[in-house]
């Protein structure tokens, strides 16, 4: 409808929100970044506030001081987004280490979670970097590395639980790659057909997609039925 000036989606990468902010404590700071707003909403974060954000008006937690989709809740330990990619990481080592702690790359309890959704607005990860991906990368750090299908939640939760522990245990920092897919579009202002083809998107939207996953897994099991499912849409379209 045009209301707000742009939006940032998040199609196909739900796996990655639900499984990871699910292993860690509620206490734990999160340091997320656009796409991530799944985070937000498991921790409680209510719709109206997202929406305030969103159009910048007087509910806005921020005032109208950040661009839409920026969100950031002290209450629910989640830090204010900021728009360029990976500055959480200086700010996340900063936040534990203090100022001027630089040696702390190597030393904390940090998880480091990265999804690798195939591309960056246009630009395929095949043509950005040469070698096995983010997680190999790891080690030359001193990072502990393990690479995970983002698209199964429950995968991702496991990753992340035992990533937290260790962390946590062996104070000393963790690196998740998480393979997803980004079905949306980069923005409200790409197209994203002029770089990816429809059928490229659709093979994720119907074969891949991590609601689909888990709602044919619940379904197996008997614990999710289509009637079931015609009531959450319903409740769900109503709440929005």
């Amino acid at each position: 409808q045009g209301r707000i000036s742009f939006y940032m989606t998040n199609y196909g990468e739900e796996g990655t929100h639900v499984g990871s902010a699910a292993a860690l404590d509620d206490a734990d700071l999160v340091f997320g970044q656009y796409r991530e707003a799944g985070v937000l909403l498991y921790r409680g974060y209510p719709l109206e506030l997202f929406m305030a954000q969103c159009y910048g008006n007087a509910r806005d937690p921020g005032k109208g001081r950040q661009m839409p989709v920026h969100y950031g809740c002290p209450e629910r330990h989640f830090v204010t987004i900021s728009s360029p990619l990976a500055t959480q990481i200086p700010q996340d080592l900063g936040c534990f280490c203090g100022f001027g702690a630089f040696w702390g790359v190597l030393v904390g309890p940090i998880v480091f979670f990265c999804p690798n959704n195939g591309c960056a607005i246009s630009t395929p990860t095949s043509e950005q970097h040469r070698g096995d991906g983010i997680a190999a990368r790891g080690p030359g750090y001193g990072l502990l590395s393990i690479r995970v299908d983002g698209n199964d939640v429950f995968a991702v939760y496991n990753a992340t639980r035992e990533a937290r522990r260790r962390a946590v245990a062996e104070n000393q920092p963790f690196l998740i790659e998480a393979m997803t897919y980004r079905i949306g579009h980069h923005s409200t202002s790409d197209d994203s057909s002029a770089y990816r083809s429809v059928d490229e998107v659709n093979y994720w939207d119907k074969q891949d997609h991590p609601i689909s996953r888990l709602r044919h897994y619940l379904g197996h099991r008997g614990w999710w039925d289509e009637q079931q499912e015609r009531d959450w849409r319903k409740s769900s379209r109503k709440m929005v």
